[in-house]
């Protein structure tokens, strides 16, 4: 995974915590912009979630620059828990520095786990994002219009043994999307995936890496399965 720096990211709420990564060294320029979402603010989720870790090497992997932050109020992030509105309003923030940054001719990858999923998925098309990546999305309380739901290539991975999000829940919604999401219910899976992270990984890659842009190329999956096993 490419090295990252910590900054701050002007937010609506003031200053957001987060970790940049900017490609992989020797490798072309980046063609894509990752940006990672992680878990509930009042349940201790932060940036540093072995999910949202898993999620930012499999962007890092491909060569992208990656973003993952803390949402308002989490870690060095200042604010306050802004109840989903305000955590959508950071995401663009974040998605428009990086935009200023590094220049909107590069596609939009979000990725997202539980309450970061749904807020990936609530700024995926207002964003213009070119790929979207749900992991255990909450469901239940997602309402989107159909003018809101995501157009783009999208991948949504639900655990069958999940104890905090409804497998049931998100496959009948996935099945109602019109156009749907690739859908995949991993079997012995819990919500945090536990044991399972270093398939998460993989398949997160070549999801991403089959929707490359023409101009960039994946590195072999040889090198990512030889990679470290770090966080499983």
């Amino acid at each position: 995974m490419a090295t990252e720096n910590q900054q701050f990211i002007p937010g609506p709420a003031g200053p957001l915590d987060a970790r940049i990564g900017t490609g992989l060294a020797g490798q072309l320029a980046p063609a894509a912009i990752a940006v990672i979402f992680h878990p509930h603010p009042l349940f201790q989720g932060t940036l540093d979630n072995k999910v949202v870790f898993t999620l930012t090497r499999a962007a890092g992997h491909l060569g992208a620059y990656t973003i993952r932050f803390n949402f308002r109020g989490v870690g060095k992030s200042a604010g306050h828990y802004g109840e989903g509105a305000g955590e959508l309003e950071d995401a663009h923030a974040v998605i428009d520095w990086a935009f200023a940054n590094w220049g909107r001719d590069l596609a939009l990858w979000l990725l997202g786990f539980s309450f970061g999923a749904g807020v990936a998925i609530r700024a995926a098309r207002p964003a213009g994002a070119a790929l979207l990546v749900s992991i255990a999305p909450p469901v239940e309380h997602l309402a989107l219009a159909r003018d809101e739901a995501p157009v783009c290539p999208w991948l949504v991975i639900q655990g069958d043994r999940d104890e905090v999000v409804s497998p049931r829940a998100v496959a009948t919604w996935c099945a109602h999307l019109n156009p749907p999401p690739d859908f995949r219910l991993w079997p012995e899976t819990t919500h945090f995936f536990h044991g399972h992270l270093t398939p998460l990984r993989q398949a997160v890659t070549e999801f991403l890496g089959a929707h490359l842009p023409e101009t960039a190329s994946a590195p072999p999956v040889t090198t990512l399965r030889r990679a470290s096993t770090q966080n499983q």
